[in-house]
């Protein structure tokens, strides 16, 4: 038996993964004195209503080499093999204390880099699923995983500029001209790093920013999975982004998965931002 793992930067929640079958170690994240298991006892929504209240923003610790010495243990213990698809490493340390914990178990562990974080590399994740549903071989679905993943596009258009102003993305300045002049700017993850990639004045200019860059990648090839985003606690944004961009997803808008984004993108993002994740044709 194949058994797949990820961390809570795919911004799934516990209750979704015991629904797939995928096993799942939360990040740990820290509102002052109070530390909560990401998308176990701390909900997403749960997240975003205490980030809007804080005056700070919380900490998260990434998952060290014991605790992942522990769940693999744990998942290959009835001679199960485990597959790891992890938090781009060059977001996080994560991923080379998973690959220093897999050391010990003789090949039966495979450690992924996605590359990605958030609903980037929650796709990558589902196509592990899927190849796992077809019966590939552990070595098949990681190799397979690492072709794959380069293809990916994560997209995300923020609405506000003040958490990026928060965690010290940039200077309180840039934030407050932003501000004034409702600049949104569009992000991704290129090269397993968060990248700005654009920059609009108004909703409806960066909505149209984004819909280009997507067209600009190829379009996305909805064979195989695809996801899109939003934070805060209310999708109204998303929901106007797929009317207004209905050409991008033509016989599918009826149909078109999204999940509320977790703490790791979302402590940077703030509420109301929305990002799509699909592997480009």
């Amino acid at each position: 038996m194949i058994k797949i793992l990820t961390d809570s930067a795919a911004d799934f929640e516990q209750e979704e993964a015991d629904k797939l079958n995928l096993s799942f170690l939360p990040i740990m994240i820290r509102f002052g004195e109070e530390e909560y298991a990401d998308g176990v006892n701390l909900s997403h929504r749960e997240f975003f209503e205490k980030l809007i209240e804080s005056d700070t923003l919380p900490q998260t610790s990434q998952i060290n080499e014991y605790r992942f010495a522990e769940r693999f243990a744990e998942l290959t213990s009835d001679g199960s093999e485990v597959l790891a698809v992890l938090l781009s490493s060059r977001l996080s340390g994560t991923y080379y204390c998973a690959v220093n914990a897999a050391k010990a178990f003789g090949g039966k562990v495979r450690v992924v880099d996605s590359l990605n974080a958030c609903i980037g590399e929650q796709i990558l994740v589902r196509y592990a699923l899927q190849l796992r549903e077809k019966g590939a071989l552990l070595n098949e679905i990681a190799e397979a995983l690492e072709q794959k993943k380069s293809s990916i596009q994560l997209l995300a258009v923020l609405d506000t500029l003040t958490y990026l102003k928060k965690g010290g993305r940039i200077s309180a300045m840039a934030a407050m001209a932003g501000e004034l002049l409702s600049i949104k700017p569009v992000i991704s993850v290129t090269d397993g790093e968060v990248k700005l990639v654009g920059k609009a004045i108004g909703s409806k200019k960066s909505n149209n920013l984004l819909t280009q860059l997507i067209e600009k990648c190829g379009g996305i090839d909805f064979s195989l999975p695809y996801m899109l985003g939003y934070s805060g606690l209310s999708d109204a944004f998303l929901q106007k982004y797929v009317r207004d961009s209905e050409r991008l997803f033509a016989g599918y808008a009826d149909s078109l998965p999204s999940c509320l984004i977790g703490s790791t993108i979302g402590t940077h993002v703030g509420p109301n931002a929305i990002a799509v994740a699909f592997f480009a044709k």
